[in-house]
């Protein structure tokens, strides 16, 4: 059995068509149902819906083999113990360094909100700024407004939920899109069976 980790919300609404081109469908009474694993149109394929954060570490740890996930968790969480094997090109974004204007990022001590800890600490160690991480898990575009943090490190769209809040996309830290992972032990283990999937959505992109 192999067993398949999607992301919530946006991601999964992008996986879904992708999937049933590569011939694997859910059914929609299994997507509404309460069940934790979900039983695919494939009898030797099982998923499981789980928060984008915790997709690689479900991997990581075997308890998935596969994995859908954006590059932006992966960044944040690492890779130990999965590979990247494809790039989807789907739920494209940016992630940036957002503030009122450049002169906000002139700071000794530069205070940065964000969800990605890891990552806004080595990019702006890579530039020698000295900062301090505020995480925050929502409304990071209210951070500068209120005082609490001189900019934000988040995913930027359309930009414009930052115009709507007097934010400016000032640096580019990395394109950003969803990837499919694979356990490494599972890539060994169920090899036939997860190039052959991984074939199938390639060929699907």
């Amino acid at each position: 059995m192999l067993t398949i980790a999607l992301s919530k919300g946006r991601i999964l609404e992008q996986t879904l068509p992708l999937l049933e081109k590569a011939g694997l469908t859910i059914a929609k009474k299994e997507l509404s149902s309460r069940k934790l694993i979900l039983d695919t149109s494939l009898t030797d394929v099982q998923v499981i819906i789980i928060r984008a954060t915790d997709v690689p570490v479900f991997v990581q740890h075997g308890a998935a083999d596969v994995g859908i996930v954006g590059k932006d968790v992966l960044l944040e969480h690492g890779s130990n113990n999965l590979f990247e094997v494809l790039d989807l090109g789907i739920a494209k974004c940016k992630l940036m360094v957002a503030a009122e204007s450049k002169d906000k990022l002139k700071q000794n001590t530069l205070k940065i909100a964000t969800k990605y800890v890891n990552l806004a600490k080595r990019y702006f160690q890579n530039k020698d700024q000295s900062c301090e991480i505020i995480k925050l898990y929502g409304a990071m575009e209210l951070a500068p407004k209120v005082g609490l943090a001189h900019c934000i490190v988040d995913l930027v769209d359309t930009g414009n939920t930052l115009k709507a809040n007097g934010l400016i996309p000032l640096e580019h830290i990395e394109e950003i899109s969803s990837r499919l992972v694979v356990n490494a032990a599972s890539f060994k283990t169920k090899n036939v069976q997860i190039k052959s999937w991984t074939q199938n959505i390639e060929h699907s992109l």
